[in-house]
């Protein structure tokens, strides 16, 4: 995708970006709120700065008579699942709209079986399909680096080709992002001499870490109109830092918090429904009594006794312990 220049000269406060007139600019401001509004993700926000910038400054070339120069904006996302990809994409989709970059501003969200047929020709109609639903938004391809997995002969090779073709044909009204593991995606790139090329943006969202996470609860706790108590809070902590030595690798992230949020909220429905009048105050609480237990009993620290692992113990009890 290569930027269109179609803006008015002015600033959005002091994001380096610009203002659109009327309607418009309430969008946008809106928007890139929302987009200030998410934890971490400091490089995405500073990606948006420079392109409003340019998109701007390419503007005012163009009233002084000087050349304006296009720019590409197809992107490689790398990180783990529940790093804020998709949301990122989305957004992104939104404000290039209320930009003057892209005509629609939706988002395409496929992964390999939407591109890749069962035989002869209809891996090309599939692929072509996909990126026609995309066309003035973002086609944005999750796990793109299975289109590479299954060597020379699979039908992935030829879903890569036609996307390649596509976005030289559709440069002024789509952009493409491929997202996946950071260690895959680079692999993929590998498999294709003029992918990287066509990909100058490259984005790496990195896990959350406990405190990111514990912002990113409360987020969620407050749009949904619930708080939580300074004990539940603890608490929290308490299984968040826990999840972070022992939990999964990738569960480091916001759908594990969005997993607890949601177990916590059905718990205090259940200790509610013991009593007979509720007040507001209560009805907006989550208790650390809601949180106990949310992902399986972590507070009972007696089976640690067994684990063979002293140094994963001490890890632990240390956590546990700063936590209360």
């Amino acid at each position: 995708m290569q930027v269109k220049i179609g803006f008015a000269p002015g600033k959005v406060g002091n994001r380096g970006g610009l203002r659109a007139t009327g309607t418009s600019s309430q969008k946008l401001e809106a928007l890139l709120q929302e987009l200030d509004r998410l934890v971490g993700l400091l490089p995405v926000k500073e990606l948006i700065k420079e392109i409003g910038a340019y998109v701007e400054i390419q503007k005012r070339r163009q009233e002084e008579g000087l050349v304006s120069s296009p720019m590409a904006l197809h992107m490689i996302f790398k990180g783990n699942p529940g790093t804020g990809k998709s949301t990122v994409a989305r957004l992104l989709g939104r404000i290039f709209k209320e930009m003057g970059i892209l005509s629609q501003g939706h988002l395409v969200e496929v992964e390999r079986a939407d591109l890749v047929g069962e035989y002869i020709g209809h891996t090309a109609h599939k692929t072509r399909e996909q990126m026609r639903k995309a066309l003035g938004g973002i086609l944005f391809i999750d796990e793109a680096y299975s289109l590479a997995r299954g060597g020379e002969r699979d039908f992935g090779r030829e879903a890569i080709d036609v996307l390649v073709k596509g976005m030289e044909d559709h440069r002024d009204n789509l952009i493409l992002i491929l997202a996946g593991y950071k260690e895959e995606m680079e692999y993929f790139l590998e498999t294709n001499p003029g992918l990287r090329s066509r990909f100058p943006i490259h984005l790496e969202f990195p896990d959350y870490s406990v405190p990111e996470l514990i912002s990113i609860a409360e987020l969620m706790f407050q749009d949904r109109q619930y708080y939580l108590t300074v004990e539940a809070r603890l608490e929290l902590e308490r299984i968040l830092r826990r999840e972070a030595i022992f939990g999964h690798r990738y569960n480091g992230n916001a759908r594990l918090v969005r997993n607890i949020v949601e177990k916590a909220m059905r718990k205090q429905a259940l200790r509610l429904l013991q009593k007979t009048h509720l007040t507001r105050e209560e009805l907006m609480t989550i208790t650390k009594e809601d949180l106990v237990g949310v992902l399986g009993n972590y507070r009972n620290l007696d089976w640690l006794e067994t684990l063979d692992k002293p140094h994963l113990k001490e890890r632990f009890q240390i956590c546990y312990n700063n936590a209360s």
